[in-house]
């Protein structure tokens, strides 16, 4: 599948067989593929969680108002991200640039990041929203389909995966083989009433 047809063809499936699993291999293709989406500075400040556990995502499902696909689908990501990622020993980020490039931007990292708090934050949640598009459009070209949730309790479920104080959650994204289609796209907005030319009138 091409990457336009994944696009198009991405839906939030709420549906999936409870049965089906991924194989460790087909885990590992759709890792290795979030870990290839972009963050500044080459932070990789995204953690993803997955819950395995059955009585854990039990609970997790308890927490996110009793959603089915939270249980019945193949796999259940906790998509989180460190904080303080910017500022642990960052010329491991830079390791096979070129050794100048690497200590110049390794060196800027914490100066940028350090004290501000709400750019450091909005820097996890766009971190890990292109890791969690990488995911799903991934599962889509892999056969699979996903579905991205915020629906849920977020300091229920950082107490069920024992979250560390200086990580946040984004959102939860499940993946799994679906048992009914979605339901016809509701409508995309016409571009003109959501690209701007240069600035805002």
């Amino acid at each position: 599948m091409d990457t336009l047809q994944a696009i198009y063809e991405r839906r939030a499936v709420k549906h999936y067989d409870p049965d089906h699993e991924l194989t460790p291999e087909e885990e590992t293709t759709l890792l290795e593929a979030a870990i290839q989406s972009p963050t500044s500075f080459n932070m990789q400040n995204w953690r993803f969680v997955l819950v395995k556990d059955k009585a854990l995502r039990q609970r997790v499902r308890e927490a996110a108002w009793d959603q089915a696909h939270i249980t019945e689908s193949s796999l259940l990501i906790v998509l989180c991200a460190d904080l303080k990622a910017y500022g642990d020993n960052p010329s491991k980020y830079w390791v096979n640039a070129p050794k100048e490039i690497g200590e110049r931007l390794a060196g800027m990292m914490v100066p940028f990041y350090e004290g501000k708090d709400r750019l450091i934050r909005d820097e996890a949640m766009r971190s890990v929203g292109i890791a969690g598009q990488t995911i799903m459009l991934t599962a889509k070209a892999m056969g699979y389909d996903s579905c991205p949730m915020i629906g849920f309790d977020q300091d229920k479920v950082a107490e069920l995966i024992n979250l560390p104080d200086d990580h946040v959650i984004g959102f939860v994204v499940v993946v799994g083989k679906r048992v009914s289609d979605p339901y016809t796209k509701p409508g995309q907005l016409a571009l003109e009433e959501v690209v701007v030319t240069d600035c805002f009138a």
